[in-house]
């Protein structure tokens, strides 16, 4: 009996396959919304067709922080010490600008001890993708609080966060960056149309992502869980995205949609829903989080985008090939050089 060839595996517009854009097996704890974020983190960047050898992973310290051990095994990556993420995908960027970095960071990682590196890449407009796996606890030291946690929310033990969070988004606008939004890890559509958007952008992207902590935020009273998450999202409009090597067609009515026209040509299509909200507007952007803030929402969608804006590559000058990849005639400045520096000292 004749038996029926295996089909070939589909490949993407560079000829790879998903199974070449996956990391190793996950050891977070079954169900963890991080583990879906890396599922959506790889199927972006296999329908955006990026050479894996191009990318660069940075990382610090924390559950979110073991996430790029598990997509893109043959991109380049860091581990760096707790809240020092922002600094170690400074450096490397400066190195070579020619690698897309994407830098996974946590609540903790991002908010507490690496605030003040945080501070400092969203003003740089550094060309990264930053995510944040938002759970609002410490998942590795048992579930205390950490500094996203909204005012009210309870730990299972019953004790209740006073301390008012601090919103990223809205830090992340003010200081900078240039495509900021928030997502959920259960809303697939959502956060995969955002990741291949922020793939196409040439900036900074914050991106705080909703992660339920399946072992220690994820009951009754906590702000964080799967269901206050369904309960409370409040999309602020349809994401679509529509990637540069494609034909772009538009197929809404003239107003009910805002397209955004990204580097590479992409376009980020967002359609209204209940409100006429312009993402290209900061103010406008910072308002509506104070207002959802104020009505108890989870607002979700992409806050605000800005193609045009110097990048800090562009600021510092750097020349198209990347200062890695200089000879040593070009870094090492010869003793001639330096015996005339010294002299100039006397």
């Amino acid at each position: 009996m004749a038996t029926t060839p295996a089909a070939e595996p589909k490949t993407n517009r560079i000829g790879l396959t998903v199974l070449d854009y996956r990391g190793s097996k996950s050891t977070l704890c079954a169900g963890c919304g991080h583990n879906v974020i890396s599922e959506r983190i790889v199927d972006a960047f296999y329908e955006m067709g990026v050479i894996p050898e191009k990318v660069m992973k940075t990382s610090g310290i924390g559950c979110s922080s073991k996430s790029p051990a598990y997509f893109l095994s043959r991109a380049h990556s860091f581990n760096a010490v707790h809240g020092r993420m922002p600094a170690i995908s400074t450096g490397a960027v400066l190195a070579n600008h020619t690698l897309t970095t994407i830098g996974v960071s946590g609540d903790g990682d991002t908010a507490s001890i690496g605030i003040g590196q945080f501070v400092h890449l969203m003003r740089r407009n550094l060309p990264m993708i930053y995510i944040i796996e938002d759970n609002g606890v410490y998942g590795l030291t048992k579930g205390q609080f950490s500094a996203t946690a909204d005012v009210g929310s309870k730990l299972k033990n019953g004790i209740v966060n006073e301390m008012p969070p601090i919103d990223t988004c809205a830090l992340a606008i003010e200081l900078g960056a240039t495509f900021v939004g928030r997502s959920f890890s259960g809303d697939k559509k959502q956060l995969s149309a955002m990741l291949k958007a922020a793939i196409a952008h040439r900036g900074t992207v914050m991106l705080d992502v909703i992660s339920p902590c399946v072992t220690f935020n994820d009951h009754e009273g906590s702000t964080k869980s799967f269901k206050f998450m369904k309960d409370h999202e409040e999309p602020i409009h349809d994401v679509n995205f529509v990637a540069g090597f494609e034909n772009i067609d538009v197929d809404y009515e003239a107003g009910d949609a805002t397209n955004v026209t990204l580097h590479d040509g992409s376009s980020l299509r967002l359609r209204k829903l209940e409100e006429d909200f312009d993402p290209t507007n900061k103010v406008e952007a910072l308002k509506r989080l104070a207002v959802a803030r104020e009505n108890n929402e989870v607002l979700t969608g992409v806050f605000y985008v800005n193609p045009n804006q110097e990048t800090f590559i562009d600021m510092l000058n750097l020349g198209d090939q990347p200062l890695a990849m200089l000879p040593e005639s070009m870094t090492r400045p010869p003793k001639k050089v330096l015996d005339e520096i010294m002299e100039k000292m006397r």
